[in-house]
């Protein structure tokens, strides 16, 4: 765990490599700006996996995450050829919520690509949205050192 200072929220981080692939860029070999969503959702699979927070894992628990926001800001393109790095960080708040920063970079140059967040909410096996985070997610942050 990473942990800035008290005045900033705690984190978690995990990287990930993808390699871009053909059907991921347009016709001038850059990556369509769309697929940035594909490569947060890469990334948050990644950090699930690495932190024992996969989706099937949520839908156990009774909950599914849908994204209720999503933002990229573009800085220079990822080519066909390339390989991305992506960064996911989870930032840490009281809310029943997730939220993911990314940071994608290529790979053979150091650029920064892209930036990003996403916010996911809870919502029950009835279709309702959570106003208190559930149990087995104040559990998993007391797990990684969170609370």
């Amino acid at each position: 765990m990473y942990q800035n200072n008290q005045l900033e929220p705690r984190t978690l981080v995990n990287t990930v490599e993808v390699d871009v692939r053909f059907s991921e860029v347009d016709s001038l070999r850059v990556v369509w700006h769309g697929n940035y969503l594909l490569y947060f959702e890469l990334g948050r699979e990644a950090f699930g996996k690495q932190y024992d927070l996969e989706y099937l894992q949520v839908y156990d628990k009774g909950f599914v995450v849908p994204l209720v926001k999503t933002m990229v800001e573009h800085k220079s393109p990822l080519m066909y050829g390339d390989t991305a790095i992506i960064e996911t960080t989870f930032i840490d708040n009281p809310a029943a919520k997730m939220v993911f920063k990314y940071r994608i970079f290529c790979k053979s140059t150091g650029k920064l690509a892209a930036t990003g967040e996403t916010i996911q909410v809870f919502v029950d096996n009835d279709g309702d949205l959570c106003i208190t985070m559930p149990p087995f997610f104040t559990e998993w942050k007391k797990e990684q050192g969170l609370l």
